[in-house]
């Protein structure tokens, strides 16, 4: 198996269907819609997405109900880095080495796009339940999905890693950071792999299981992410680099330093695979998915 390729073909196929739930731009609302879908077909690897359905076909999922779930997975991904860009947060221009959606379309239109995109997330999972031939998983997937993207999850991640910014160094705890990581980060990681077993019938067990993994792979990948901010250029990034340092974040790595980080990210990915071994099935492309998202370089 040729993996880059593998992941190139998976992701483009992944584009596709996006393509295929993204409102029309038309109407008196046009501008917010493009920018909606500037957002979303502005690259990106489409791993969440790529996850979910993985995690489906481990477990023998065939239907295409997963794909409603990708698609609003992928546009919760999507708003919450339009609004992580915005001047009131991190103040980025670019992302995937493109203008983000504010220095394009203007704060305003971008906050919008962003609401937009959540709340379209929330008619796509509806549409998903309308069509289910089981809809008690459907609903469950759909209680998986925004609870891990909401207070007690992504947007709680969020809160307390805005809040975090006025505070001293000094006041900048292991406990804090872990949880903004966990809830900033790993909450729709776990959600992608949690839903692609629910919806393929995995049992209670079995989807807490997955939860760990992806737990795992998203402290780890948060981690990386810090070392990278550190150690990598704008052009294998993709965007500014040190902004973590020039918005006085305190990180993992400013913790722990550079040497201590990458020995928890390799302690995170081995156990997350060790979790996957024990698994029914074999998914030989998802574990090397898993495995590239811990040891990427941009």
């Amino acid at each position: 198996m040729d993996f880059n390729s593998e992941v190139k073909n998976k992701a483009a196929d992944i584009e596709e269907i996006l393509k295929k739930y993204l409102p029309k731009e038309e109407g008196y609302q046009k501008t917010v819609i493009e920018a909606m879908n500037y957002s979303v077909l502005s690259g990106g690897k489409r791993l969440r997405p790529m996850l979910m359905q993985e995690t489906y076909r481990l477990f023998g999922g065939e239907d295409d109900i997963v794909e409603y779930y990708m698609t609003a997975l992928e546009m919760i991904h999507t708003y919450s880095l339009v609004h992580d860009d915005l001047p009131c947060m991190d103040n980025d221009e670019y992302r995937r080495g493109r203008k983000t959606t504010h220095a394009v379309y203007g704060p305003g239109i971008a906050t919008l796009a962003g609401d937009a995109l959540l709340n379209y997330a929330a008619e796509v999972v509806a549409m998903a339940i309308s069509n289910a031939k089981e809809p008690e998983k459907a609903a469950e997937a759909m209680k998986v999905l925004f609870g891990k993207s909401g207070v007690f999850g992504m947007i709680g991640g969020q809160t307390a890693d805005v809040i975090s910014e006025d505070k001293p160094c000094e006041d900048i705890t292991e406990e804090l950071l872990m949880y903004i990581h966990k809830n900033k980060t790993a909450a729709l990681i776990e959600a992608a792999m949690m839903i692609g077993g629910i919806l393929a019938g995995a049992n209670d067990i079995t989807v807490r299981t997955l939860e760990k993994i992806a737990y795992n792979v998203g402290i780890a990948f948060q981690i990386q992410d810090d070392i990278l901010d550190v150690t990598s250029t704008f052009e294998q990034l993709g965007k500014p680099i040190g902004s973590d340092e020039r918005n006085h974040k305190v990180t993992y790595v400013s913790l722990h330093g550079l040497a201590e980080a990458a020995s928890e990210v390799e302690r995170l990915s081995e156990e997350a695979i060790t979790l996957l071994h024990t698994l029914p099935g074999e998914n030989v492309f998802l574990e090397e998915l898993l495995k590239s998202l811990i040891d990427r370089k941009n």
